[in-house]
């Protein structure tokens, strides 16, 4: 008897894996057919005779495989096969293959991505600003990586910043708590806080949830609340604080190719951009603007169609824009504003700091969190041994609706989480004992709906 071997599914004539595979076949997750393959395929299991094994050719052995063959996928993290290195598992990232020496993909890969640091241009420190009386903003949410970002930017570096915080209904008691300590230890710092209307917020809220199965549009929803607010305030610099994990997880979900890690040094491609500006009458742009403009470009009209066609489509960022659009009064702003800031050149640069670069080569969380502890008043988690996504109430719900639809094989689209809290592992930005904990005790990775969906399915009614 043979079977389609376990991750691997039948789609519009294709196969395609549901996992992260180990070099060389890393990203190589779709496999074209003939179409005696596909009719054969369509039968499994089965017994297939020496003319159908004949016209598998390589898929046998590899994707149709005999009983004793089948891959058995973990129904529990006590089950899960972990890798060698890191904590990845093929219970949090089912489909997971491992090497010879039990490494997974992102440790086998390690020395390869090491360059890999952000897709947007990378800057750790910043000139004065002449034309606004803010140096730069930020995003700033109460968590771990935005109040280490701000104590960053306002105390050591000295810089007068614009802090913007989205005041979402999930808003954990612990990040509430951190902003009113920010605001009295940070004198540098001005604060503006938003809040959407919650008619308008539901409406966002029930189409996300019907498409992606949870509510979560950070940072997306933020970006178009305050984008207006950079460009009348003439900011120079938006600053990201994304956790060096986070950005290179993006690669290993196949959202960002290498090319987009390097495009903000391209000295070529960014000159090819700004002919094109110029014989458009519109100002070149200087590094980040362009980021900064297509981001914006995304949330307002949709994702680029060169971007889908390439592959490199995000179904998150997709489903956000269609809930966003909802609510067309939210989005004729951030239209405005585009086009003004890409005709007058005030665009503020979209730039990441390198956390890693800053803290002596290695963010690491327990001294993030004893330093803003200290420095800006921040009041951490009761669950103390928690260090990812630390500002909201219902971050296990996404974890939980990324992990469950792409271990049923509904989304192709690895859970952030679980490569996030892996690649920290990997490279020691939390020890390999307390990642498991973290794993085990604060992560939504269950096959059972976790209780916390409550408060979201509340909210939307």
């Amino acid at each position: 008897m043979y079977y389609l071997q376990s991750r691997w599914k039948l789609e519009n004539g294709r196969l395609r894996y549901f996992g992260l595979r180990n070099k060389p076949n890393m990203f190589k997750n779709v496999v074209r057919l003939t179409r005696a393959q596909r009719q054969i395929i369509e039968k499994l299991p089965c017994e297939l005779d020496d003319t159908q094994l004949k016209a598998l050719g390589n898929l046998l052995g590899t994707q149709v495989v005999t009983q004793d063959k089948l891959i058995v996928i973990p129904k529990s993290l006590k089950d899960a096969r972990f890798c060698k290195t890191c904590i990845a598992n093929d219970f949090i990232i089912p489909g997971i293959e491992f090497d010879s020496r039990g490494q997974c993909p992102m440790c086998a890969t390690a020395d390869e991505t090491a360059r890999l640091k952000s897709v947007v241009p990378i800057k750790n420190t910043f000139e004065r600003s002449k034309k606004s009386r803010f140096d730069v903003a930020v995003f700033y949410t109460g968590g771990k990586d935005s109040t280490y970002l701000l104590y960053y930017l306002s105390k050591v570096l000295d810089l007068k910043v614009l802090a913007l915080t989205w005041e979402l209904p999930f808003m954990s008691d612990c990040a509430r708590q951190s902003i009113e300590g920010a605001k009295k230890t940070l004198d540098k710092v001005e604060f503006i806080t938003r809040k959407v209307a919650d008619d308008d917020l539901e409406k966002i809220y029930r189409r996300l949830y019907s498409t992606a199965g949870n509510t979560c549009a950070c940072p997306s929803l933020a970006y178009l609340l305050f984008y207006p607010e950079l460009v009348a305030n003439k900011v120079p610099y938006f600053v990201a604080g994304n956790e060096p994990a986070q950005l290179v997880g993006l690669y290993y979900n196949h959202m960002a190719p290498k090319l987009a890690y390097s495009f903000g040094n391209s000295k070529f491609l960014n000159a090819m951009i700004n002919i094109g500006r110029i014989l458009t009458l519109h100002p070149p742009l200087r590094k980040g603007q362009f980021q900064t403009l297509e981001t914006m470009k995304q949330l307002a009209y949709g994702d680029n169609i060169l971007k889908n066609l390439a592959g490199y489509g995000n179904p998150l960022v997709s489903n956000v824009v269609d809930a966003i659009h909802q609510v067309p009064s939210m989005v004729k702003p951030l239209k405005r504003a585009i086009r003004k800031s890409s005709w007058s050149g005030n665009i503020p640069a979209f730039v990441q700091v390198d956390f890693n670069d800053i803290c002596d080569g290695r963010y690491d969380w327990e001294k993030i969190k004893n330093t803003i502890i200290e420095q800006c008043g921040w009041v951490p988690p009761r669950v103390t041994d928690k260090g990812l996504h630390t500002s909201c109430n219902i971050e296990k719900c996404k974890e939980y609706s990324q992990f469950i639809r792409f271990y049923n094989m509904q989304s192709d689209m690895i859970p952030f989480s679980a490569l996030e809290i892996s690649l920290a592992s990997r490279d020691k930005a939390i020890a390999r004992e307390d990642a498991i904990a973290e794993l085990e005790r604060t992560l939504g990775f269950s096959l059972e709906e976790i209780p916390e969906c409550a408060i979201m399915k509340e909210y939307i009614k």
